[in-house]
């Protein structure tokens, strides 16, 4: 059977305006953005493109090389914490009877049918100073305190709220909260595909269950795995909004700064130069897992 796309004109004619559509609105305003990052400002409007390095050079400096390196480790602990709660869910959903998969997988994919900033603002409103969680644990401490005062040991002292909102904690539980379904579901995928008989044999065996996990079925599913943690950590890594509505000063990443070169700064320039240290990373780990995946298929 002859390949389709020999014949020219037939896949010029399917493939002409996708990949018009994306030279025109990707490719090209993505090339300005780079020629921006090698220019500077001339005037208060003005870019001039001059060729200098100036940029990336301020950009490595230690200010901004240590919230890029801050914004790696948030992403990288999103990113395993993900991995840590989306494989037994993973699991459960691919083990599942036939008649549930589709149900929870569509618990799943609910939160993608709500606007992040809706899901970002209910986060707000559940972990606030007055919010429902610091609600639920004031009942919580004012019932103990009763319970205490009763059996003669004195009441507690006043309840404080807890500071769940504007630091590190926040930013990390809004990521993963955001996060969680793009490691599920490449999990899930890979998972369901096993070969269900080799785990039961292992099982037979007297391998027990974590052993099974760790020897047979991680291994198995590692291409799902490595997709999972590639696909959480990416986006992950180039967050603005959870961090920029859930955390403090001290809690932004890079995205956060970013945006303030371009918006607050009026600093084009210095913007579009971390914005392409931040994609040059993020095709760094596209290019390893392509290399590991030729590796792969050479040996098998």
């Amino acid at each position: 059977m002859q390949d389709w796309s020999w014949h020219r004109r037939a896949f010029a004619s399917v493939a002409g305006a996708p990949i018009g559509w994306l030279l025109l609105f990707f490719i090209v305003p993505l090339a300005i953005v780079w020629a921006y990052s090698f220019g500077q400002n001339d005037g208060l409007t003005n870019i001039r493109i001059s060729g200098t390095f100036a940029n990336y050079a301020h950009a490595i400096e230690p200010l901004y090389l240590g919230i890029f390196l801050k914004s790696v480790a948030v992403a990288a602990l999103t990113t395993a914490i993900c991995l840590a709660v989306g494989f037994p869910v993973a699991m459960a959903i691919a083990f599942a009877q036939p008649k549930w998969k589709p149900w929870l997988l569509l618990l799943v994919m609910l939160p993608f049918w709500t606007n992040l900033l809706i899901r970002t603002y209910a986060l707000l409103s559940l972990m606030g100073t007055r919010g429902i969680a610091n609600g639920g644990l004031e009942k919580l401490w004012n019932g103990s305190s009763h319970v205490s005062a009763l059996l003669g040991f004195g009441a507690f002292h006043a309840f404080e709220p807890v500071p769940l909102l504007y630091n590190n904690f926040a930013v990390i539980f809004g990521l993963v909260y955001v996060h969680l379904p793009f490691m599920v579901l490449p999990l899930y995928a890979a998972l369901d595909r096993l070969d269900k008989s080799l785990i039961e044999a292992s099982l037979d065996l007297g391998a027990g269950h974590f052993r099974t996990i760790t020897r047979i079925v991680a291994p198995l599913a590692a291409p799902g795995i490595i997709s999972g943690l590639i696909i959480t950590f990416v986006p992950a890594l180039g967050a603005y909004l959870t961090p920029d509505l859930m955390g403090g000063t001290d809690s932004q990443m890079i995205a956060n700064v970013i945006e303030r070169q371009f918006k607050r700064a009026n600093d084009w320039p210095f913007g579009a130069a971390l914005s392409f240290l931040l994609m040059y990373a993020t095709f760094i780990l596209i290019a390893l897992q392509a290399m590991r995946n030729k590796k792969a298929e050479a040996r098998s």
